[in-house]
């Protein structure tokens, strides 16, 4: 009967590891895509700013929120290159 619950603590613990290592790895995996979801997000306003400059009178675009746009030089800054 001993034998028996050193084995059921030896499976506990390799599944307890095994769920502890697979957590690490969807962390690590997580990370990577909120850093690439960020990098997106900073290339899309970018290259919106810079078609703004290029085509001010777009379509859907009024002239007093482009003006307001103009004024404002501040861009986004994702928190990932802040780390580095």
């Amino acid at each position: 009967m001993l034998m028996l619950q050193w084995f059921t603590s030896g499976v506990a613990v390799l599944v307890a590891l095994a769920a502890i290592a697979h957590a690490r790895r969807l962390a690590r995996r997580l990370d990577k895509l909120t850093e690439s979801y960020w990098e997106l997000r900073y290339d899309y306003g970018q290259l919106r700013s810079r078609i703004a400059q290029l085509d001010p009178s777009g379509p859907g675009r009024e002239a007093p929120v482009q003006e307001h746009a103009a004024e404002s030089q501040t861009a986004f800054v994702p928190l990932s290159s802040l780390k580095r």
